[in-house]
């Protein structure tokens, strides 16, 4: 018989995942997990799973691991990084209000708001936005092979930027973006020649009220926020002389804070953590071990 293994799902402004802690839990095969139980019909249903552990370096107290719905490894989110802090905060694995987190793309600082022993929000140190990266982004490929931006229905205006978080993504500005065919559009531009290793996609307009961002995520497909995908459509928005360093992003699943800070060039998100609900699974394979951490090792 498999052993049940105790799960919490929560969302960041929509972007839902399942979190496990390998503390009490060793997850043989993260890849399966993720690709079974993300399963919206057949399984918890979310954007994937995220594993907590504890950091194997002293500079970091936590580690977080992220597996996309359909079992790719992320570099990092930044809903799902907010969630972790309110989790090993309110588990009581730590009393820090201040929490170093290793993930695939660094070390990244959350900064706890706390109220009566409950984290009302969370700020994330997403550190700087790269505009440069052959291995994610090759712009001679983009620009001989334009079809995929040419046939937009919402209306390309200004153009469209890349802007690395550790993720890729690609930062479209449009006239309408409720009239972008997400779903199809996102699939075409995430595996378009220019980008190696995929790309989240964000579809951005300008409005008064905050640029409004509808997000394609790679290997996860629509989902209602992506905090990466805020950071860089602010960036983005920023570098082309949109908007200032400071940005209200409206997601479908809730708005997120988002500053470019001049003083050190990092970019800081601010946003909620909720719970959703909790509870026990079986894990789709034998258990092998825990998940180690030595890749989260080498990309210190």
């Amino acid at each position: 018989m498999k052993h049940e293994i105790h799960f919490t799902k929560m969302h960041g402004a929509g972007n839902d995942y399942i979190y496990v802690d390998t503390l009490l839990y060793n997850i043989g095969d993260p890849v399966a997990a993720a690709r079974e139980w993300s399963d919206r019909h057949k399984g918890i249903g979310s954007d994937g799973l995220v594993l907590i552990g504890r950091s194997p370096i002293s500079e970091a107290d936590f580690t977080m691991r992220i597996f996309n719905a359909d079992g790719s490894e992320a570099m990092m989110c930044g809903n799902a990084s907010r969630c972790v802090g309110k989790y090993v905060y309110e588990k009581g694995l730590t009393t820090q209000t201040q929490i170093k987190l290793l993930t695939l793309s660094g070390i990244k600082v959350l900064d706890l708001l706390v109220r009566e022993d409950i984290v009302e929000s969370v700020t994330v140190d997403m550190g700087e936005p790269v505009f440069e990266n052959e291995r994610q982004f090759n712009p001679a490929a983009m620009a001989t092979n334009s079809q995929a931006l040419s046939s937009l229905t919402g209306g390309v205006v200004g153009g469209s930027s890349f802007v690395s978080m550790g993720n890729p993504h690609y930062v479209i500005f449009v006239d309408n973006v409720d009239a972008i065919d997400v779903a199809r559009e996102g699939a075409i531009l995430e595996h378009h020649p220019a980008f190696p290793e995929r790309c989240n996609i964000e579809f951005a307009e300008m409005r008064p009220d905050g640029i409004r961002v509808r997000v394609w995520e790679r290997g996860s497909g629509i989902t209602q926020a992506c905090g990466t995908g805020a950071c860089a459509t602010a960036v983005a928005a920023c570098k082309t002389g949109r908007a200032g360093r400071a940005s209200r992003i409206i997601m479908d699943g809730g708005v997120l804070e988002i500053e470019w800070r001049e003083a050190d060039g990092h970019v800081y998100m601010t946003g909620p953590a909720e719970f959703v609900f909790e509870g026990e699974i079986v894990p789709p394979s034998p258990l092998k071990g825990s998940v180690g951490n030595e890749r989260l090792k080498s990309e210190k």
